[in-house]
């Protein structure tokens, strides 16, 4: 049974519409978060991290997005590296992230969730 992607309209008149995959959505979110300093990487289940051991990058690993209407509600996991306060990182990612996806796309982002799933420490084990 084929997934169905869920989409929200971002764009209706005369010369057409204009649709966008919550998918599209995590990706934005996704790249904002990973430009703040002090974050390592996304977090993701198992399966994410295995694919992106094999090389094939997911970028919308860790981001949960709702869109409902003209208005999205996004969940982040990051992985944070040591040395950094996480309340700035924290604070920088949820900025970044509904600055990033209000400018893309033209939704209304009610509210940036961001979860800290682990510290790195930056030593290859």
């Amino acid at each position: 049974m084929a997934e169905s992607r869920k989409t929200v309209t971002i764009k209706a008149d005369a010369s057409g519409e204009v649709q966008v995959a919550d998918e599209v959505v995590a990706i934005i979110a996704g790249l904002a978060a990973t430009e703040v300093e002090g974050v390592s990487s996304m977090a993701g289940n198992i399966t994410n991290e295995i694919v992106s051991k094999l090389g094939m990058k997911n970028l919308a690993k860790g981001i949960f997005v709702d869109v409902e209407e003209d208005e999205v509600k996004v969940d982040v996991a990051i992985n944070i590296s040591y040395g950094f306060a996480i309340p700035d990182v924290t604070s920088k990612v949820q900025e970044r992230v509904k600055t990033a996806v209000e400018n893309m796309t033209g939704l209304t982002v009610a509210v940036v969730n961001v979860r800290v799933a682990s510290v790195d420490m930056g030593a290859d084990n």
